[in-house]
């Protein structure tokens, strides 16, 4: 704008440098003509060519508290403010000592469910519903705004994160549960199946996968890590020792167990703050992939969370645990050899793996496999019943003639049925399995035993949940709440009674027999000692 006002002073200006300007700012000439002229006229605009000349709306800190309030409802917003500005004729001053909201009465609000009229600012004029609306638009961000509708975990897909830069092959691992959105055939049950894996994040490999029908546990992990670090047939050629792994704060990667075998296998431990699955893009970017690239495809897919509720039975006949995990590792075997990740230049996980020449660090599957055990850090003795382990006898033949032997055992978590026997130093023994062990038999009768028992005591306390279910007359006029369901007084005499019947507190007699003093030899308090010399003749 200086420039121009310099050709104009020096009658210099045409259209033509004004139409260059128009096109450049992208305006109509008119628009650059009417800027000279108020530059012209105050030689304060020439910095900010068409600037406002008058205050606008603009959003407060106390109209940001109302957008929360009503979880980003603009329009009731502007309701209340129209509203506050209507009522405060007739609103008497209040003294520092009523402002408070704690002492404000529960109906002192401008509408219906509003927030208090001391939380509502008084606006005069009251901006009308576009200016409102325009103003929540430019001052508010959209991750603002999609926050107040639904929430801080809305607004983080408005947020921007950076990157990590791409390192190299077993530098960092990645971990995490996926549960499949379907069921399929666990010996007769059927279970949501999890999937345990960990990801190479330098080169998208897969490098270890573990599946188990229903909640996974700490197993789940140590066979995801046994099978990810060991190179040899069955798994590779992925593997070797990770410097680093990453995983969030599930409970089964936090436990003692798997920290322990990390660690024992050397590699660092981060564990990522909750609420974060950005922080770990490579797994969860996994996760969504096989949703959409293998599980949407297979039988009894259903495209939503499970709920608490088992859902109803698929249509077809479901998958059998077996037959999934073939397909899952048929896509995992896919995945690294011919999928090509975007990140990788059109090059596939297995390509990358094996141009990338950072040495690997393997370790004796062996050595893995003790690692990946849990050890209850005591010492046991060998008799002549085996080895006593969770008030269980395992026995081997390995064990004959040894009788007082020290020992210690490894175990698998939740894998009761053997345990692994070593001596002090380490070394293993042998595999000892449990004694007197249930026939197949025994435990499908168990099973139906525990499901009966399941399905009774859920009916009892549905129908003690009936029972204690208060019913309330409807109402049409504010009145206060009418009870309903009268009871005569035999009836309520006879549930009284048998309530008093079963609780055996109310049915002991503690003072029926009175106590015999103490023995005089006995160390008694003060006023014990007393009553007993008063009680002697």
């Amino acid at each position: 704008m200086r420039r121009l006002l310099d050709l104009r002073a020096r009658h210099e200006l045409t259209t033509y440098h004004v139409r260059l300007v128009a096109q450049c700012l992208d305006v109509s000439e008119r628009t650059v003509w009417r800027w000279l002229a108020d530059a012209s006229a105050e030689p304060g605009r020439t910095l900010s060519p068409g600037a406002r000349r008058t205050l606008r709306f603009e959003i407060t800190a106390e109209i940001r508290v109302l957008l929360a309030y009503w979880h980003g409802n603009a329009s009731a917003v502007h309701r209340e403010l129209i509203a506050r500005a209507r009522q405060a004729p007739a609103t008497p001053p209040a003294d520092e000592s009523s402002i408070s909201a704690s002492a404000a009465p529960a109906s002192d609000t401008t509408v219906p469910g509003g927030a208090p009229s001391q939380a509502v600012p008084l606006l005069d004029p009251v901006p009308s519903l576009a200016t409102f609306l325009r103003a929540v638009r430019r001052d508010l961000t959209a991750g603002e705004r999609a926050g107040y509708r639904q929430g801080p975990e809305a607004a983080r897909a408005h947020d921007v994160f950076a990157k990590r830069p791409r390192t190299w092959r077993n530098d960092v691992w990645e971990a995490d549960h996926v549960q499949a959105p379907l069921r399929v055939d666990a010996d007769g049950a059927l279970v949501h199946p999890y999937v345990t894996w960990f990801i190479d994040c330098a080169t998208k490999a897969i490098t270890g996968v573990a599946v188990t029908p229903g909640c996974p546990t700490r197993a789940s992990i140590l066979a995801a890590v046994r099978s990810a670090i060991v190179r040899t047939q069955p798994y590779g050629p992925f593997g070797g020792l990770p410097e680093h792994v990453r995983f969030d704060r599930g409970r089964d990667f936090l436990s003692r167990t798997v920290s322990t075998a990390l660690t024992a296998l050397d590699a660092d431990i981060t564990v990522l703050p909750p609420y974060s699955p950005h922080l770990k893009g490579s797994i969860e970017n996994l996760n969504h992939c096989a949703t959409v690239m293998l599980f949407a495809a297979l039988p009894g897919y259903t495209p939503k969370k499970p709920r608490k509720r088992p859902d109803r039975r698929p249509g077809g006949p479901p998958m059998t645990f077996q037959a999934f995990t073939e397909q899952l590792l048929a896509w995992v075997a896919w995945w690294n050899t011919e999928h090509h990740p975007a990140e990788l230049h059109s090059a596939t996980p297995l390509e990358a793996w094996q141009a990338d020449p950072t040495p690997l660090r393997d370790v004796p599957a062996a050595d893995v496999w003790s690692f990946t055990l849990e050890d209850d850090g005591r010492t046991r003795t060998l008799t002549s019943h085996g080895v006593r382990f969770k008030n269980r006898n395992y026995i081997a033949d390995w064990m004959t003639g040894q009788a007082g032997l020290k020992v210690t055992v490894r175990f698998m978590p939740h894998h009761t049925h053997e345990i692994e026997v070593c001596d002090p130093a380490g070394r293993h023994l042998g595999t000892a399995h449990l004694a007197d062990a249930a026939t197949p038999e025994q435990l499908d009768e168990l099973r139906r035993t525990r499901t009966v028992r399941a399905r009774r005591l859920r009916e009892e306390a549905k129908k003690a949940e009936a029972l204690r279910r208060e019913r309330f007359a409807p109402a049409t006029t504010p009145t206060p709440a009418q009870r309903l369901g009268a009871v005569t007084a035999a009836e309520a005499d006879q549930e009284l009674a048998a309530a008093s019947d079963s609780d055996m507190a109310a049915l002991a007699l503690p003072d029926l027999i009175p106590h015999a003093p103490p023995p005089d030899d006995w160390n008694t308090p003060a006023s014990l000692r007393s009553a007993r010399r008063e009680e002697k003749p």
